[in-house]
């Protein structure tokens, strides 16, 4: 038998990299992730609260579509903005929802909905300029700013009798004149907040007034439990600077199926066009077709989806506020709660947040994010939080471990 030679790896200290790489950062969570499943594989058992997928199945018509166009040959190149049955229905169904006309060139179909944050930041942001985003919130805002070569700036969020609220003053005074952009994530992942009319007035007042590009992150648009949403570029003189991330991923759990859009003004989305040339060529051709089903075929499954997982967070709010020195809002829309463990950290005795969450792990299983893994926290800050995802885990398992957590605290 003969063995092939496997070569010695070339350090990275001998053959240096790009510079820009010390500035890439990544979601934190997955190694919170990572933790649990260790810790699963010594034999304990898991309570999954800490990344935001979900467990719940795709409807089947929308995998039934999948499978037609693949049986149909769809499995090669399609147009880098994406197929146009696609682009047409985005531009309906984003449109219908938010008072707005759109056509199918302000749609460009994107393999996932965090591709329109990088795309965004590339095509209107230059190196040195600042972008504001919001704080604690999604960790892929500032990496990618900082990526790029911006100067990434957040803004905080305030904690108010019915949850939290963005701090405006703050927005106001970060505004300068290298500022380019401000990300918005209103139905905010992790905190679950969303804004007040007059919030979303306030931020389109100031991106209008210093002329600013806005991204409206809208993952969650659709994932709410009672009320309606509205979209920041709803608002007079908003649509013509703003570009809405949309995503499949949420509301028809098609988070492994990467597929997205980024609706923008039109010669913006040309620019991002050319990106997707440039990044993957295309979205995949097969599961653009299951796009098109979701949003024009039966809408019976995102239904149940949804009763599910107001199930689900109605047993966590209820459990977590049972709990002495935790306190959570209940959010309308999302699948994130953000619960203030101040009191029952210090009732414990543990003064740091990872220790925490190490310990609840180890004593219950209950596996979720701290604050910490949503940006670093702003001065100033003296409040505890965790994040709960409850997309992953059943209502019974809800119960369960969240019971041990209880239980654990007030030991």
């Amino acid at each position: 038998m003969t063995h092939t030679q496997v070569p010695t790896e070339t350090t990275p200290a001998q053959m240096p990299m790009a510079s820009r790489l010390d500035r890439l950062g990544t979601e934190t969570a997955f190694a919170v992730s990572l933790a649990a499943a260790e810790w699963g594989a010594r034999g304990n058992r898991i309570f999954p609260f800490h990344l935001g997928d979900l467990n719940l199945s795709t409807p089947a018509n929308v995998v039934e579509a999948m499978d037609r166009a693949i049986a149909d040959g769809k499995t090669g190149y399609c147009p880098a903005a994406g197929i146009p049955q696609l682009r047409e229905a985005l531009a309906d169904d984003v449109g219908a929802r938010r008072g707005l006309q759109y056509s199918p060139a302000n749609v460009v179909v994107q393999p996932g909905g965090k591709p329109v944050i990088t795309k965004f930041i590339q095509a209107v942001m230059n190196p040195g300029e600042e972008v504001l985003y919001p704080n604690p919130g999604y960790p892929i805002y500032e990496s990618q700013i900082e990526y790029f070569g911006g100067v990434a700036k957040a803004y905080r969020y305030l904690p108010d009798p019915t949850g939290f609220r963005i701090d405006i003053d703050q927005v106001r005074s970060l505004i300068g004149p290298k500022t380019r952009a401000i990300i918005y994530n209103d139905l905010q992942n992790p905190i679950g907040a969303e804004s007040t009319d007059a919030e979303r007035q306030a931020i389109a007042q100031l991106a209008i007034e210093h002329d600013l590009w806005v991204l409206s992150d809208e993952a969650y648009f659709e994932m709410r439990y009672s009320g309606t949403s509205s979209s920041i570029a709803s608002l007079p003189g908003m649509q013509q600077r703003t570009v809405i991330l949309y995503t499949f991923s949420k509301k028809f759990a098609m988070t492994g199926w990467r597929l997205g859009a980024a609706i923008a003004p039109i010669a913006l989305a040309d620019m991002i066009a050319k990106l997707n040339t440039n990044d993957e060529s295309c979205t995949t051709h097969f599961v653009q077709y299951a796009g098109v089903e979701g949003l024009r075929g039966d809408q019976s499954g995102t239904a149940v989806l949804l009763n599910t997982l107001r199930a689900r967070r109605d047993a966590a709010v209820s459990l977590l506020n049972a709990t002495p020195g935790i306190n959570v809002q209940t959010p309308e829309a999302t699948f994130y709660l953000f619960p203030d463990v101040t009191e029952a950290m210090a009732r414990m005795g543990i003064t740091d947040l990872a220790a925490f969450a190490e310990a609840a792990l180890h004593n219950t299983g209950v596996s979720f994010c701290t604050r910490r893994h949503f940006g670093r926290p702003q001065p100033g800050e003296v409040e505890q939080y965790i994040r709960l995802a409850y997309s992953g885990i059943s209502t019974e398992d809800i119960t369960t471990g969240l019971g041990l957590l209880r239980e654990w605290v007030t030991a």
